[in-house]
């Protein structure tokens, strides 16, 4: 006997858990795209029908890693802001079904780009939040999997920890075959010394602290541990006390990161006992996290102005890391001309340099202006150009000596270079123009020396992308102000998603960048690749100010989006009261339905929001509309378990006895998810007790099936008959009988 959409399982432990929801195939859309493969199976993305929401699908080639997932998945519905959300299993295939994080995994992205300290201490600060929210449980939830690749990225470089509980000590018949299985999974790097000792005891707490103080040692070298080691010569050296090297760490760490190191170093201490605890770690990290100052990019801080971002967009809290212009402490070679510059032993440079140096090419074909400018010394740029350099060459990347210049922050070369031909719209390889670097480093001085030497202000680079969507998408207003004089085309899309500069604004919530890109005539009713405007990014993300804006500027509040989605769907989506009262109040259709014909309400109740339930019913939103399958608000919210939608919508006159295709009725979902004070409800609704759905199951035997108790008084004292009999030819006391359970027996034998 199974509900029209989906299953439900019961879990041991840790107290009263919810019970869980099981997803068919057939819920997801059709397109699996494959993220990984690994030693347990495979991992897809994917997007929920219903929902209208990206997942993750985790598949599982282990029974006993899928067994050990129902656990899992129950605590992954506590919401916690460090923890990956679990939103149900499937059972074919066998997997977990979680929220996609848009950025992977840490693993991956500590090998392509460059982690400022700042963001540094933030991520190890949020591993640390959400370890101590798994050992704060009761009983403690050991990870007993913690590493890189299980630290999970959201669009704004955020952690979350995911995979928690799936390994279990008792599933293993010995230590040995424990270890065995975690060399397999790649994780001897993470497996603390106690691990391999003959002691039989398992695993404690301290065993994730020293998973941890390697992850710790991995954020901040962005090196993997042990490189080129076998699993013995490591097991040998985690044995013997021996850890990976201190020595390398980057030349150019904070001074707060020597507190950070001893706090590594305490944590992966030989003799366990004497690590510390996450409860006491989690204080120095805050403290050492705050000293820092890391800005919020949401809110786009002033002090991201010095931070370089990576040309993929990820986040202003990285820059390139690979086959950058010559650093001026990145050569170490003392021989050739370009040595003495890297020293800084100009004088050696000068009396030295020929005409013949200025047309060699070094390293990444860089030339010797390239080092020049480097350098920092104008007089020594002065003597390279005398002597004929080519001063728009360009390295292997495509750089110019204008653009090294730039990056560090050389203003009287770069005017140097300019005045000697510096061509200030010459790009790199993939069309980033000078101005494209000085913007996206929030160099105002550098963005204005462009500019009045002629620089093009909407140059593109290869995907796209302006310096206006730059210094749009990194919170650079003073940037945008003086780009906006000079732009010719203020609502130039990118290639990739088809957004402008308005899009990004909302979407990230720069208020007074949306309000001068408007103010310059941006059109708020552009849509991007996916048919959506600024006002859905805005009403998506719950930014009422930017939506406000918008709104008043003129945004159509019904433009639907390629999925059929309006502002209105999304703010109620995502339980933004606010939003939807200022779409309502400017126009907004409350019944407009999306390709599986669901109404904003219809989303409302799925995610439970009772307040904006009663903002849409006000302004004539449906109580009863019937969205795919024949489901209403009332069945969405008895389904999902929203006890305070299913109180708000019964209250404003929602109807009780309203049936899906399927013949379920809302009682027939509130018995079946065992929600007793929802039940209450339906009941003094004149919900009908004996109704049957196309299974021929009543509200009791469905009530049955669950065990509930207090249900089943409740159905009995309101008349329910314990005599109808389903598809299978089971009465409900029949049903009883089969589930061996006495108590029900007596009480529907009394």
């Amino acid at each position: 006997m199974t509900e029209p959409n989906s299953l439900q399982a019961d879990s041991p432990g840790y107290g009263s858990l919810e019970r869980l929801t099981y997803f068919k195939k057939e819920e997801f859309e059709l397109d699996w795209d494959k993220i990984s493969e690994r030693s347990f199976g495979q991992v897809y993305k994917s997007k929920l029908k219903l929902w209208r929401e990206k997942c993750v699908i985790k598949t599982f080639s282990n029974t006993s890693d899928y067994r050990n997932m129902l656990q899992v998945a129950q605590i992954g519905r506590t919401k916690f802001k460090y923890l990956i959300s679990i939103y149900g299993l499937c059972k074919d295939p066998c997997a977990v079904v979680m929220e996609y994080m848009g950025k992977g995994s840490l693993d991956n992205l500590i090998t392509t780009h460059v982690l400022m300290w700042p963001k540094k201490f933030q991520m190890i600060h949020e591993v640390t939040m959400g370890m101590n929210f798994l050992h704060s449980m009761e009983p403690p939830l050991l990870h007993l999997n913690l590493k890189l690749a299980n630290i999970l990225l959201d669009d704004h470089l955020h952690i979350k920890i995911s995979d928690f509980g799936l390994i279990k000590w008792e599933d293993y018949s010995s230590k040995m075959v424990f270890i065995e299985d975690l060399a397999v999974r790649g994780n001897m790097s993470y497996i603390p010394p106690e691990t391999f000792s003959q002691n039989p005891e398992p695993p404690t707490e301290k065993y994730d602290v020293y998973s941890y103080s390697i992850v710790l040692w991995e954020i901040l070298t962005q090196q993997r541990p042990y490189s080129g080691m076998n699993m013995t010569d490591i097991l040998m050296r985690i044995s013997s006390g021996k850890r990976p090297s201190v020595e390398k760490m980057p030349d150019d760490k904070p001074q707060e990161c020597e507190d950070m190191i001893d706090l590594m170093q305490q944590c992966w201490l030989q003799d366990y006992s004497q690590r510390p605890a996450f409860s006491e770690t989690v204080w120095m990290t805050e403290a050492l996290s705050d000293v820092m100052k890391i800005p919020d990019m949401i809110r786009g801080s002033e002090e991201n102005g010095s931070l370089i971002k990576s040309r993929s967009t990820l986040s202003i809290w990285t820059r390139r890391g690979t086959n950058d212009p010559p650093d001026r402490h990145s050569e170490s070679s003392n021989q050739g001309i370009q040595s003495y510059l890297v020293k800084k032993d100009f004088g050696s440079f000068k009396n030295t340099l020929r005409k013949e140096h200025v047309s060699m090419l070094f390293r990444d074909n860089n030339s010797l202006l390239h080092y020049a400018a480097t350098s920092g010394d104008i007089e020594s740029v002065r003597m390279v150009l005398s002597l004929g350099a080519a001063v728009n060459c360009q390295s292997l990347k495509g750089y110019t000596p204008l653009i090294v210049a730039l990056l560090h922050k050389f203003y009287d070369i770069c005017s140097l270079l300019i005045h000697h031909g510096a061509d200030v719209n010459l790009g790199d390889k993939d069309l980033w123009s000078p101005l494209h670097f000085a913007v996206q480093g929030g160099d105002d001085r550098a963005v204005r020396l462009l500019l009045n030497n002629k620089a093009t202000a909407d140059a593109k680079d290869k995907d796209g992308w302006t310096p206006l969507h730059l210094a749009t998408q990194n919170g650079h207003e003073s940037v945008v102000r003086h780009l906006l004089p000079r732009f010719n085309s203020i609502n130039d899309q990118e290639n990739l998603n088809g957004r402008t500069a308005l899009h990004i604004a909302c979407a990230y919530n720069y208020l007074n960048i949306a309000r001068l890109l408007i103010g310059k005539r941006a059109d708020p009713n552009i849509t991007d690749t996916e048919q959506a405007t600024a006002l859905h990014l805005a009403a998506q993300e719950g930014h009422i100010r930017v939506a406000r804006l918008l709104v008043t500027s003129g945004a159509d509040v019904n433009i639907i989006n390629g999925h059929n989605h309006s502002a209105l769907h999304l703010a109620a989506l995502k339980g933004c009261t606010g939003i939807c009262r200022l779409l309502l109040n400017n126009g907004a259709d409350p019944n407009v339905r999306t390709h599986q014909k669901w109404t904003p309400m219809h989303l409302a109740a799925l995610k439970g929001h009772p307040e904006t339930v009663l903002v849409l019913e006000e302004h004539k939103g449906s109580l009863d509309a019937r969205g795919e399958g024949g489901w209403t608000p009332l069945h969405l919210a008895c389904h999902h378990r929203q006890e305070e939608v299913v109180t708000v919508l019964l209250n404003a006159g929602a109807n009780p006895n309203l049936s899906e295709d399927s013949g379920w009725t809302p009682l027939h979902l509130a018995c079946n998810k065992a929600m007793f004070p929802s039940v209450l409800q339906l009941i003094a609704k004149n919900a009908q007790v004996n109704a049957q759905n196309s299974s021929q199951d009543s509200p009791l035997h469905l009530a049955i099936q669950t065990s509930s108790i207090p249900i089943i008084k409740a159905l009995l004292m309101n008349y329910a008959n314990s005599y109808i009999v389903n598809s299978k030819g089971c009465t409900a006391i029949a049903l009883a009988e089969q589930n061996n359970n006495e108590e029900i027996m007596k009480l529907l034998n009394s």
